[in-house]
């Protein structure tokens, strides 16, 4: 088997202190090369999103910090990104392969892989063996028939979050929207309520009417993009319209989970936690808040996705999600510019303007920490 000549690599890891993300630190170490069974993979890229940062925020309590450990207090908020296989020591996974998946913040992951098939594979690392499936899976993208070379700055920054939206939009669907006639997004700019926006507006406009809530500094933004009934901002939660309604809470906001429950009271049918984008006003799935109307719970999407691949069957599963995705991507287009970036500085500066809520939302963040890849 053909394997690089690579006896050290270098590697550098972004990392977070778990109990506080606004410290971070550049961590340094080499790697020797894969073991028996194993490949070494160099990331070239990753998206950066408003949705990392939840993934930092409930990174105990749902246990993201557990796919790539680090030394306490520090932990590796998981991306989705592409990488290469650089060097091999399992015979089907050869090197020079591409690989889409979950990655942490850095240059270069270890995995070993298991139960693999023409489309993809997972990393059976010990452990990553007790977490969601759907995570630890990698496509393989020369069989992804989807797959567009030109188009992985999009895949990157939608498709995962693409797929929690298209699980809501079921999820909501499967359960009648719980007799609501109102959906309202909170966080409605970030991706993942774009997506739940676009197939509510484009699949459910009779069945439903979307407000979305925003910051005043996002709100031109969020109605110029036309999968919006209403837009709100947050200061004007007491104007909506006291009807019955479901809240999907991308936010996470304890204040505005708390202002949006006092208004509507009883007309608020359902209340969907999901992220936390409001990272430092952040309680994960309602926490202990006392609160008028239903409690709050928190949506996971692989239960959703679980539930569907055993009703639907993988095959109607890919049909499903591959037909949605092209809409989205055609209806998308235009609203987000991909701002490609390069190198540990810019990577902390993108990163620290979302944990300060600054990063822009008609910008699309793709970063890189190979130094000339």
């Amino acid at each position: 088997m053909a394997t690089l000549a690579i006896m050290r690599v270098q590697t550098v890891t972004f990392q977070s202190e778990r109990a506080n993300l606004k410290n971070w630190r550049a961590f340094e170490t080499e790697i020797e090369g894969p073991e028996q069974g194993e490949v070494l993979i160099r990331i070239d890229h990753f998206a950066l999103t408003a949705n990392n940062i939840t993934y930092g925020v409930a990174g105990d309590s749902i246990g993201y910090w557990q796919f790539f450990p680090a030394d306490d207090p520090w932990g590796c908020i998981p991306v989705w990104g592409f990488g290469e296989v650089i060097e091999s020591e399992h015979p089907e996974v050869p090197v020079g392969e591409r690989l889409y998946g979950y990655y942490p913040m850095g240059t270069h992951l270890v995995i070993k892989p298991e139960k693999i098939s023409r489309g993809g594979l997972i990393d059976g690392a010990e452990h990553r063996a007790a977490l969601p499936p759907v995570y630890n899976q990698y496509s393989r993208v020369a069989a992804d028939p989807a797959y567009d070379p030109e188009r992985e700055a999009e895949q990157m920054l939608y498709r995962p979050l693409f797929t929690t939206s298209f699980f809501l939009d079921d999820f909501l669907l499967d359960n009648d929207f719980f007799g609501a006639g109102n959906v309202i997004l909170t966080s409605a700019s970030s991706k993942t309520s774009l997506g739940l926006a676009h197939l509510l507006h484009r699949n459910r406009r009779d069945a439903c009417r979307v407000i979305g809530l925003t910051s005043a500094s996002n709100r031109a933004f969020v109605e110029g993009l036309g999968c919006y009934d209403a837009v709100y901002a947050y200061e004007e939660v007491a104007d909506l319209p006291v009807e019955p309604s479901v809240m999907v809470d991308m936010a996470g906001s304890a204040p505005v989970r708390a202002a949006v429950h006092g208004h509507l009271v009883d007309a608020l049918k359902y209340s969907c936690a999901v992220g936390a984008t409001h990272w430092d006003a952040a309680t994960v799935g309602g926490g202990d808040q006392v609160l008028p109307g239903p409690k709050p719970e928190m949506f996971f999407a692989p239960s959703q996705i679980q539930k569907r691949l055993a009703e639907w069957g993988q095959e109607k599963y890919n049909e499903m999600m591959a037909e949605a995705w092209q809409g989205f991507l055609s209806a998308s287009a235009d609203w987000i510019s991909v701002d490609a970036q390069r190198g540990l500085d810019a990577l902390s500066a993108t990163y620290e303007a979302f944990l300060r809520g600054e990063a822009d939302p008609a910008r699309g963040y793709v970063v890189s920490l190979q130094a000339g890849h």
